[in-house]
């Protein structure tokens, strides 16, 4: 197989050589059969780190997932066939893009696929920790419940509410809109704030300063990726600035709440409950958050509908083929290039 490079791109003659770390969906497993010399994850089991390190030894594109912790260490031993890192999903924190840029290999992603699906989540959230469903669906199960009472299984309303929203890309965007139609008051704090247009669009007011935001939000609802600035940044000192009786919700990145700190705030009723679908050592979870019955605990499930998988999977695909044929992927994270 001969390569063709540039600085930016490589057209491979012939099929190339792609391995994925990860069960995808079947039609886009029997595409990328189709098009590629590919090497698939049938047992869905996460690649070792010595399986990751493999792998960029032995292929011209490794397709990986946020499962995978793609680090510098592990880019600078890859073989030099390895041009391409086309990631099934949006968030590119699990990998790093300076490394890949210094190795001359490109990154691509998803973008846009799961905006509704994890939005739809966090909604799940928002309507659901204020509202106790946790603990109503508990009930019955157990079958404690005695019926219904005028002050039994009393949760708060969220009309009228202040949401506040941390992170304003269209995960963020796109729970605004929901959350308009349910009566809320959308506050939100982003690097920079939206045009005017779009705020007017959504009845969203930037708040500059996160402290700010926090304690004037009934729920807070989060949306960055994990950076260097944002791991942590929901510590101690911030979720005490939060109101009493305030709900966080979480279905971005685990590693932005410092898990001590907001199982602290559950405990003593600082916060009245929490939503989330992400956790800093995934796939534990703290047994503290499991036994509170004032947690919603999903297992990571905001991008998980087969449209949206199965969309994602269409646009590895496309960024595949763009790349081999030596022009730029339409997904390209040009992070990687700065």
């Amino acid at each position: 197989m001969t390569v063709v490079t540039d600085s930016a791109t490589r057209r491979v003659e012939g099929k190339p050589r792609v391995i994925v770390t990860r069960h995808l969906m079947p039609s886009v497993e029997t595409r990328m059969a189709e098009l590629y010399d590919a090497s698939l994850n049938p047992s869905d089991e996460p690649f070792t780190r010595e399986q990751l390190a493999q792998a960029m030894q032995d292929c011209d594109v490794l397709v990986p997932t946020v499962t995978d912790r793609i680090d510098a260490e592990l880019i600078a031993g890859a073989g030099d066939r390895l041009g391409l890192i086309a990631n099934f999903g949006a968030g590119t924190d699990h990998i790093d893009l300076k490394a890949a840029r210094d190795k001359g290999i490109m990154v691509t992603n998803t973008p846009g696929v799961f905006t509704d699906d994890t939005a739809d989540i966090a909604m799940l959230g928002i309507i659901g920790v204020p509202r106790r469903i946790r603990e109503g669906v508990e009930l019955v199960r157990s079958g404690k419940w005695t019926g219904w009472a005028p002050s039994g299984m009393l949760g708060r309303k969220i009309g009228g509410k202040v949401l506040g929203i941390v992170g304003m890309g269209r995960i963020g965007q796109a729970v605004a809109h929901r959350a308009r139609a349910f009566g809320l008051e959308i506050a939100y704090h982003n690097r920079k704030p939206l045009p005017e247009a779009v705020e007017r669009m959504l009845a969203a007011r930037y708040v500059e300063n996160l402290d700010d935001l926090l304690a004037e939000a009934d729920i807070v609802s989060l949306h960055c990726p994990a950076t260097k600035d944002t791991v942590g940044m929901l510590d101690a000192r911030r979720i005490g600035l939060m109101k009493k009786g305030a709900c966080l919700i979480n279905t971005a990145r685990g590693e932005l709440v410092d898990q001590e700190a907001l199982i602290a705030a559950l405990e003593s009723g600082h916060l009245a409950g929490a939503g989330l679908d992400v956790y800093p050592q995934e796939p534990k979870v703290d047994p503290r958050l499991i036994r509170s019955p004032n947690v919603m605990t999903l297992p990571h499930i905001g991008s998980a509908t087969a449209e949206g998988r199965e969309a994602s999977g269409e646009k590895v695909i496309a960024n595949i083929r763009f790349w081999a044929d030596g022009h730029r992927p339409p997904d390209q994270v040009l992070d990687a290039l700065v």
